[in-house]
């Protein structure tokens, strides 16, 4: 927003054509265009009404020019596209105004219901006199009840006092619901006079919002000199404006149609071949967009075919090289297995060896002991 309001400036300052290079063409300009706002062309773009208020519409998205406005004011009244402006205009401001006097209604029954919230039913006079005779003879009797009781008891009829105890509390309880109504007359005749005293509310209708009633001139004018309520009067103003000149552009170009066909005809074939170029030239500018978009995505799901390609061959290296890892670890346990077995043969074959030489000394020593002297004549003859 900031940045649109900050053009908008430059443009007021050094022109539309601030930008534009000393070769290079200037755009001629064009109120069809679709970046101009089309209700500030017919009449004004509401969406300034209502600046800071409840029915701020936020900020206008098109373009206001005041020159575009001049060539759309200077347009033939009959163009079919300054007659389709005005009728959304027309749309446009009759939707406010439906929001408005939907408003307008809920209001009205809110302040209805509120009225008969406030109208509380008061008893008269005569009934709350009524009520205070019913009181004093309900306290008669209810005494002369309490008597005779205290009066059975006394005697023994146990039975009787007690009858006649339910009897007074029943009465009792009736004296105790005719204070409350008393009571609630005097309460309810204040709250009348209360009620009556309190300041009466309207509902205005034309921006519906709520006003008092005898309110001070001051706060009345502020009020219809207010933004909102100036902004709907010029809408409901507005929309008899449009819809007259709308329905003399129509009736105009009945004529024209009866008088002069033939140009009317040319004109309106003019106007459908340049909106079909332009549709043409949206829905080259669309498949244009649409191809490349294509066209990327078929590189991306190219390159997506090569990681997983890639991906797979290392997987597949990785498989083989690990393969033969094994393998190897595989050859190297069984070398590193038959050494063991061959050293564990050395050391059965050496152990047993040993045991054979120990055995023969064994012998050897015994047959020594056995025959010492055999072993020394042979030792004698040896020298």
């Amino acid at each position: 927003m900031a940045v649109l309001a900050a053009a908008q400036l430059l443009d007021e300052l050094m022109g539309r054509n601030r930008n534009v290079a000393p070769n290079e063409k200037v755009k001629e300009l064009n109120w069809e265009d679709p970046e101009y706002c089309k209700y500030f062309m017919v009449k004004f773009c509401p969406h300034d009404l209502f600046v800071n208020t409840r029915a701020d519409l936020g900020h206008c998205p098109k373009v206001h020019d005041e020159e575009i406005k001049k060539l759309f004011m200077n347009a033939k009244p009959t163009h079919h596209r300054k007659v389709q402006y005005q009728e959304d205009f027309l749309r446009f401001c009759v939707s406010m105004m439906n929001d408005v006097e939907r408003k307008i209604v809920k209001g009205k029954q809110r302040l209805a219901l509120s009225g008969k919230a406030n109208e509380i039913p008061a008893s008269s006079p005569a009934q709350t006199e009524k009520n205070e005779e019913q009181i004093n003879l309900l306290n008669e009797r209810i005494n002369g009840l309490e008597a005779e009781a205290e009066q059975a008891g006394t005697e023994g009829n146990v039975e009787q006092a007690q009858g006649l105890m339910k009897l007074c509390d029943q009465l009792k309880e009736e004296r105790e619901n005719l204070k409350k109504q008393v009571e609630n007359g005097h309460w309810n005749a204040t709250a009348e006079m209360a009620a009556a005293q309190e300041k009466q509310m309207e509902v205005c209708q034309v921006c519906g919002a709520f006003l008092i009633v005898g309110d001070a001139q001051q706060r009345i004018e502020d009020h219809l000199m207010g933004k909102q309520h100036m902004g709907f009067a010029r809408l409901r103003a507005s929309i008899d404006e449009v819809t007259s000149l709308v329905k003399t552009a129509k009736k105009d170009r009945d004529a024209v149609r009866g008088g002069l066909g033939a140009n009317f005809e040319r004109d309106r074939e003019r106007d459908r071949e340049r909106e079909k170029r332009r549709e043409k030239d949206r829905d080259k500018e669309k498949e244009k967009r649409e191809k490349d978009k294509d066209r990327n995505g078929d590189r991306d799901k190219e390159k997506e075919r090569e990681r997983d390609r890639e991906k797979r061959e290392k997987d597949k290296d990785r498989r083989t090289v690990d393969r033969g890892d094994r393998y190897e670890k595989d050859v190297e346990r069984d070398r590193e297995s038959r050494k063991d077995r061959d050293r564990g043969r050395d050391r059965d074959k050496n152990r047993e060896r040993e045991r054979s030489l120990d055995r023969e000394r064994k012998r050897r020593s015994i047959e020594r002991s056995r025959n010492p002297g055999r072993h020394h004549h042979r030792h004698h003859r040896r020298r």
